[in-house]
């Protein structure tokens, strides 16, 4: 899962020198999806079995429908901020902070399974065995580490980020591409469903996992000011870089699926690093392992700070408690940064399990949840924002359908992710109302005073 954080109402500085052309914003689009989320996914997949094709399949369609439906938010919304902007068009202020809020609080906890995967990762490249405690406390140091190495600014940390995101992407490409030599169509088929699980409990177990690799896709439209005639081409880099991301994640987890055996890659914390030893020698599996293991951590050491930031855009504009909006001379959010730290650390300690990958998975479905409130929210604005708009009532009627798929395949998502994980998610939305309670009076004043000087103008709370 890589982000894009899409709270800036400017595209990235230098996006702004130039134009990208259609096959530029699509591979940006791509690499932005294709990250750390990714790594874990063969061996979650092989607890299910290859069934999970099946589930992959649904994703694939439910995200190409979230890609194009924010597509259109992206070419039409006059508001900034993203998916809160669309979002307050039909929820109006209170709207836009929780999407803001609940998009925030996914990217805290999403941080959190990236420091797990690459704590598994790490057991495998030492060869090493950790409890569940020591496994906790491993996470939260590299949790610790990450901040503390941003306290700086994050003009280092985030060109690493952007360098050591290649040692995941690399990787899925070429066991895409050549693992079809190693691939043997007996072991992938013998791992179909080893625990014979009933039809749609066996789909529908994977659907959350399969869409946290897809977690990102909205972050292509924040280029649209940097684009090409952005009307047509990025509609079509960001179905493009979605498609482009599926085939890539389909492929790789089921070749791997063919080329070692189920019980072997369901236990496996280092799934890419055992096919590589299967496909070459155990010395390229260390190499890569090694590479994602520096992945993860330049991940975090990007989205540590990149997290604290969007909290900080989002408290510049009222939207979240001062505390957030405090900086250094250097404009890093220290303080912020903190604050989202002990929340990581708790998240670490609450969801200690037996095994790794279990853990992975409760945070993950943690995540999924928080980041789906958002998108239901900008799916069901799309409407308001297609007649501000003034679109032609024919072409908004696809865009509404093609929204609505979007909108139930992430309610099925929803239902997918477990009742531990809704109860949780429910918890941290009523928790964001609480906290908006403490700020939402200034937009009630910003809201009087355009009264008086617009008398006409009805008051909204």
């Amino acid at each position: 899962m890589e982000h894009a954080a899409h709270l800036s109402d400017a595209a990235p500085a230098a996006a702004q020198k130039h134009r990208m052309n259609v096959w530029q914003l699509t591979v940006l689009t791509a690499v932005n999806m294709m990250g750390s989320g990714i790594i874990l996914l063969p061996s979650k997949l092989a607890q299910v079995g290859t069934i999970s094709l099946l589930s992959w399949i649904v994703t694939a369609g439910g995200s190409l429908a979230l890609a194009y439906a924010f597509a259109r938010c992206g070419m039409l919304s006059r508001k900034p901020g993203g998916m809160g902007g669309y979002a307050e068009y039909a929820f109006g202020k209170a709207g836009n902070y929780m999407a803001n809020y609940t998009y925030g609080l996914s990217l805290v906890i999403a941080n959190v399974a990236i420091g797990v995967t690459a704590v598994g990762y790490g057991t495998v490249l030492f060869d090493a065995t950790l409890s569940p405690l020591q496994t906790g406390l491993w996470t939260i140091f590299l949790l610790v580490l990450t901040t503390v190495a941003n306290f700086g600014g994050s003009r280092i940390t985030g060109r690493i980020g952007a360098v050591t995101v290649w040692g995941v992407i690399i990787p899925v490409v070429v066991v895409s591409l050549i693992g079809w030599f190693w691939f043997s169509g007996a072991t992938w088929g013998a791992a179909w469903n080893p625990n014979h699980m009933p039809f749609g409990p066996a789909v529908g177990s994977s659907i959350a996992v399969t869409l946290w690799a897809f977690l990102g896709l909205e972050s292509a439209c924040a280029n649209s000011d940097a684009v090409e005639n952005p009307e047509r081409n990025v509609p079509i880099a960001v179905l493009g870089g979605t498609i482009a991301s599926a085939i890539f994640y389909i492929v790789s987890t089921n070749v791997i699926a063919g080329i070692v055996p189920n019980a072997i890659l369901a236990k496996s914390n280092a799934p890419f690093g055992i096919a590589f030893a299967t496909m070459f020698t155990p010395t390229v599996g260390t190499i890569v392992t090694a590479l994602m293991v520096i992945a993860c951590i330049g991940s975090l050491l990007g989205w540590q700070f990149t997290v604290a930031q969007v909290f900080k855009s989002s408290a510049d504009v009222g939207y979240f408690l001062p505390v957030f909006a405090r900086a250094t001379r250097t404009g890093t959010p220290i303080v912020g940064m903190v604050i989202l730290l002990v929340a990581q650390v708790a998240l670490a300690l609450m969801t200690i399990s037996p095994e790794l990958s279990s853990q992975f998975q409760k945070i993950v479905d943690l995540a999924v949840v928080t980041n789906l409130v958002p998108y239901v929210m900008s799916m069901a604005a799309l409407i308001t924002i297609q007649k501000v708009a003034k679109v032609p009532p024919g072409k908004a009627l696809v865009t509404n359908v093609i929204a609505m798929v979007a909108t139930a395949y992430s309610f099925y998502a929803l239902f997918s992710s477990g009742e531990q994980a809704l109860m949780l998610g429910g918890l941290c939305v009523f928790l964001g109302w609480t906290l908006f309670g403490f700020v939402s009076a200034r937009f009630y004043q910003m809201e009087v005073d355009a009264h008086v000087k617009e008398p006409g103008k009805s008051l909204q709370a």
